[in-house]
């Protein structure tokens, strides 16, 4: 079976800060036929709320021994609903022949389609200032560091 769908994101970033606000976010998902939808939204959600997580916020930070710093949920950084902006979640139904109820799998479907769509909504963001990549988690910091690089080479062209 080959669930499917789309994700789009829409950000605002702050070049000066770093700074990302998440302003829309809207997937459609195929999962064949839905038994449960409240189920399936749920799942959808979720998966992409981890995703934005993982984008933006989630990373392991060690020392130069090796030693990990961020070794709590207090030093480690999640998404909070306050960073989340309001989800638009449609569906397609398209059942599989291949089980007698025509289901699909739609657990993995939000983590999957989030990631990419809010990273790439950061890096088409800073497009003017020829950023074309981050590594993951494009934190604040990175962003800003980023920018100013970018600044920085575009004078000494100058």
């Amino acid at each position: 079976t080959f669930p499917f769908g789309t994700h789009i994101c829409v950000v605002e970033v702050e070049p000066e800060t770093g700074n990302v606000e998440n302003k829309k976010y809207m997937a459609v998902d195929d999962c064949g036929k839905v038994i449960n939808p409240l189920l399936v939204d749920g799942q959808v959600q979720g998966g992409i709320v981890q995703g934005l997580g993982q984008a933006l916020y989630e990373g392991v930070v060690y020392d130069e021994n090796g030693q990990i710093l961020n070794g709590s949920l207090m030093d480690y950084a999640l998404p909070r609903a306050a960073d989340l902006p309001r989800l638009k979640l449609q569906r397609t139904e398209t059942p599989t022949p291949v089980n007698p109820l025509g289901i699909k799998g739609i657990g993995e479907a939000g983590t999957i389609g989030s990631t990419p769509a809010v990273v790439s909504a950061v890096i088409d963001a800073l497009a003017p200032f020829g950023v074309t990549h981050i590594d993951m988690p494009l934190t604040p910091e990175k962003i800003w560091l980023t920018c100013q690089e970018k600044e920085a080479a575009a004078g000494d062209r100058r």
